[in-house]
């Protein structure tokens, strides 16, 4: 990885995903988490103060070990038992039907092959085990989905890989899970944010 990539985006996406608004979504999407989990794309661990009491262990697939490091004071000060167990979201170390629940929030944006990753979701959840997802990606409105789609190459290049443009509850219902709700809407902010701004929060289940 670059210096951009590895040194100065943990800290840039430490900032942008932490405000308020941001915060809500975690509360929300974590909600309903239980048992062993296992967290795609760690960070630097915002969702740490918000596992609810019933999740007893959180695996973390984080690939940058600057996060990593970053999230070192809210593991120390977590209830919750976290050890990284990956770097790659594509290729899960876990054995199949191992994971109550799966989490991802703001990642499924940057994995080259998001199809396959979604596969390995699917393979390491328990039947019943479910997948809860808060992700940015394709808007509803035709104006501002052709505007992602001119400025996927660009946000690809400083983001880390990041796409704007992705179908989040599309490419989860196709790797086999069932998606049981999905809520869809921008976040607060002008006009001119919104190929950034457009999100959901959902989960699926493995049957």
């Amino acid at each position: 990885m670059g210096y951009w990539t590895d040194r100065v985006l943990p800290r840039l996406t430490e900032r942008t995903l932490s405000t308020p608004d941001i915060r809500r979504l975690r509360a929300e999407v974590c909600a309903g988490l239980h048992g062993r989990v296992l967290e795609i794309g760690f960070g630097t661990g915002l969702n740490i103060p918000v596992y609810p009491a019933v999740v007893d262990q959180v695996d973390a697939v984080e690939p940058t070990d600057v996060a990593w490091e970053m999230s070192a004071r809210r593991r120390a000060g977590s209830r919750v038992p976290i050890e990284r167990t990956g770097l790659d979201g594509e290729r899960l170390a876990a054995a199949d039907g191992q994971y109550d629940a799966v989490l991802s929030t703001f990642s499924l944006c940057t994995i080259p092959d998001v199809e396959r990753a979604l596969r390995e979701v699917r393979r390491v959840l328990r039947p019943g085990g479910s997948f809860h997802f808060a992700e940015h990606g394709l808007a509803p409105d035709r104006r501002v989905e052709r505007w992602q789609h001119r400025l996927d190459p660009l946000q690809r290049r400083l983001g880390g890989g990041c796409h704007l443009s992705r179908d989040i509850p599309g490419l989860v219902a196709g790797s086999g899970l069932d998606v049981v709700e999905v809520a869809a809407a921008y976040l607060p902010g002008p006009l001119v944010s919104r190929p950034w701004t457009h999100g959901f929060v959902g989960r699926a289940v493995k049957r």
